[in-house]
């Protein structure tokens, strides 16, 4: 049984946890806003951006005319997964549930005989990622500088992946990221964005289809495809962040409930513990003065 000194103790050390999950707690609510902005603000550019690709897609067809980037190399045998999680732990399950989504993903490739390769952006993914697949692993890209991800930064992973498809390693590319819906739930969502993918039940504008392109959309597409990929990536990058400060808001709150439900635990075991002593004391001082 522990003493009074080590109940009191533990108290001590669980209430200064205690502060530091609900000053975390308060910090993360006040990035979700921005954050949640941020990804709301870029869904209306990139839903009429993508409904404008769906359009020149749907007019190109599979011509032979059509860029690399939509009609694809003609084979899926090198797989590529990006995939996206935050350089910071403390929010839950975020991260785990979007390397989950991605090593069943892996898994599947494997098991049709695909070559597989994977690009990390974010630390934590890595990590989890090289206990089972690290020899899959052909880079990482490290934000744990940057402050407030940018347009720019989604340029440049997206270069990276654009060089990669032009100098023939890979076939198809996937990016792995968390939808963000509310504070409690992101739903961890797998994208084709190489070659370009577009849902064609989802109908276009009446008003896209009356337009005559000049130059032609092949020309077009050529020039707006690569700037989709990294579309595409910047939304995904917002979309995780916002994802990323809700679950660690979420994680933080229920981390500072579980403490103060451990410090009213330890206060009832010290309460008793302390009452068990000086009852044990009062029974010595009157044992002692019935035996004078």
């Amino acid at each position: 049984m522990p003493s009074l000194k080590d109940l009191k103790n533990r108290i001590e050390s669980v209430k200064s946890t205690r502060k530091i999950t609900k000053a975390m707690q308060m910090v993360a609510a006040a990035k979700l806003r921005r954050a949640q902005e941020a990804a709301e603000q870029s869904r209306p550019y990139t839903e009429r951006f993508n409904a404008v690709m769906t359009s020149l897609a749907a007019s190109v067809g599979g011509s032979d005319t059509a860029p690399k980037l939509l009609s694809g190399t003609g084979s899926d045998k090198v797989q590529l997964l990006v995939v996206m999680t935050s350089e910071r732990g403390l929010c839950g399950g975020f991260n785990t549930n979007i390397v989950k989504l991605a090593k069943t993903k892996a898994r599947e490739l494997l098991a049709e005989g695909k070559e597989l390769k994977i690009l990390t952006v974010g630390k934590k993914g890595r990590d989890q990622l090289k206990r089972d697949f690290g020899q899959y692993l052909i880079d990482h890209v490290d934000l744990t500088d940057v402050k407030r991800v940018g347009y720019s930064d989604a340029q440049n992973i997206a270069k990276e992946i654009l060089g990669r498809f032009d100098a023939g390693e890979f076939d198809v590319a996937t990016i792995f990221f968390a939808e963000f819906v509310n504070v409690v739930s992101q739903i961890p969502t797998a994208q084709q964005i190489i070659p370009a993918k577009f849902d064609a039940e989802k109908p276009v504008d009446a008003s896209t289809t009356l337009f005559d392109y000049e130059p032609s959309e092949e020309e077009i597409l050529a020039d707006l495809l690569p700037r989709g990929v990294a579309t595409a990536i910047f939304s995904a990058l917002l979309e995780n962040g916002a994802s990323e400060q809700g679950a660690r808001m979420s994680a933080m709150d229920n981390a500072t409930r579980n403490a103060g439900e451990m410090i009213d635990k330890l206060t009832i075991q010290y309460n008793r513990s302390r009452q068990a002593v000086i009852t044990n004391e009062l029974i010595e001082i009157i044992s002692g003065a019935e035996a004078l």
